[in-house]
């Protein structure tokens, strides 16, 4: 048989390259003569870059040290050149919430992210997607910008300080040293459709998750609407409130598109063609819940598996919290597997590989 093992990471807890290497040797210890195809999925936030480096091949990583991380402190990153002369740049990476040692809602920003891209556009990249999933910040994309040329200013003309917390001060943005885009455009991919503002907007609905008060909400929120009021643009658009708003701030700005990140990244990966060539495909998550078959990893798999008639889906999950998927023949919840959620999170691989095998037994009659 040929078997695919197409999981997302277990956030906080194992790599999405990793989890599916280890299923793929649990697997292969029960069914030695199987074909095991591993190929590590992501829908834009962390891990987003590890994933597409090793499915796409001819993908080329490129360092990036000493960037302004969340907090200013410095921090290394890098961005991929695709075959295609495309730049694929990972937000997570450098302006994500685990590079912080306390959330800072109001003065983390997204810097970071605009030099990683400022060093794509110096290598010529003919284009550009970015992956703004598992942002730390909310502040509307204007740390990247600002690194791209453009000065958001108060009303005496000064530059304000980086972070979400500033916005609410913002008069004017100078547009003049604004870099253009790569030929081929920006692409901006994203795990989530929310607005920019209001009850399901950036600040409201991810603030919290980034360590904000109620107080702090509302100072967002603010913010976010000042740089609205004074960019114009769509802040309405289904995914604007991605990363903080920074979505919002790079189609208003800097004229990127937005597309849903589990199936681009799947069209980058050949995940379709994947799929038609094998047998079982296993799939996972750190959690499974009502919101995983809406856009995400585990969604987009078994969505293409039912519009293609395609192989038999397993789903394996750090817990799960909802029904299985439709069509899964088997799910694995790793922590009833493991006794308790701090083992199964503990010593992922462990139960991984564990859980691989124990898959690849139930299909043990199969040629």
């Amino acid at each position: 048989m040929r078997v695919l093992f197409a999981p997302d990471a277990f956030k906080g807890t194992i790599s999405a390259a990793h989890a599916a290497q280890a299923l793929a040797d649990g697997w292969l210890a029960v069914r030695p003569g199987d074909e095991a195809v591993v190929l590590p999925l992501a829908d834009g936030g962390e891990g987003t870059l590890d994933a597409m480096a090793r499915a796409i091949p001819g993908a080329v990583r490129k360092p990036v040290t000493d960037v302004p991380g969340p907090d200013g402190r410095p921090v290394d990153g890098a961005w991929l050149l695709l075959p295609d002369g495309t730049g694929f740049v990972e937000l997570a990476a450098v302006s994500g919430l685990p590079l912080l040692d306390a959330p800072d809602p109001l003065g983390a920003h997204t810097a970071g992210v605009g030099a990683v891209i400022a060093d794509a556009l110096r290598a010529g990249v003919t284009a550009l997607t970015v992956a703004v999933g598992g942002s730390a910040s909310t502040d509307g994309g204007t740390g990247a910008l600002s690194v791209l040329g453009p000065r958001f200013l108060d009303a005496t003309g000064r530059v304000l300080p980086r972070g979400g917390g500033a916005l609410t001060r913002l008069s004017s943005v100078d547009l003049s040293h604004l870099v253009p885009a790569p030929p081929g455009g920006v692409q901006v991919i994203t795990d989530v459709r929310h607005p920019l503002l209001g009850e399901q907007g950036a600040a409201r609905i991810f603030g919290p998750q980034k360590g904000a008060t109620p107080e702090d909400v509302a100072v967002l929120e603010s913010g976010l609407s000042r740089l609205a009021l004074v960019l114009g643009g769509d802040p309405g658009q289904p995914g604007a409130g991605a990363a903080g708003g920074t979505s919002y701030g790079f189609v208003t700005l800097w004229g990127a598109t937005l597309a849903p990140g589990a199936e681009r990244i799947a069209d980058l990966v050949g995940l379709r063609d994947q799929l038609t060539r094998a047998d079982v495909v296993v799939t996972g998550e750190g959690r499974f819940d009502a919101t995983s078959l809406n856009g995400k990893v585990v969604g987009t798999v078994v969505e293409i598996v039912a519009r293609t008639s395609g192989p038999e889906l397993a789903l394996v999950a750090g817990s799960i919290a909802a029904p299985p998927p439709p069509g899964a023949v088997a799910c694995e919840d790793l922590t009833l597997v493991a006794g308790s959620a701090a083992s199964a999170s503990g010593r992922a691989a462990h139960w991984l590989r564990h859980t691989g095998g124990a898959l690849a037994g139930r299909f043990t009659t199969r040629p």
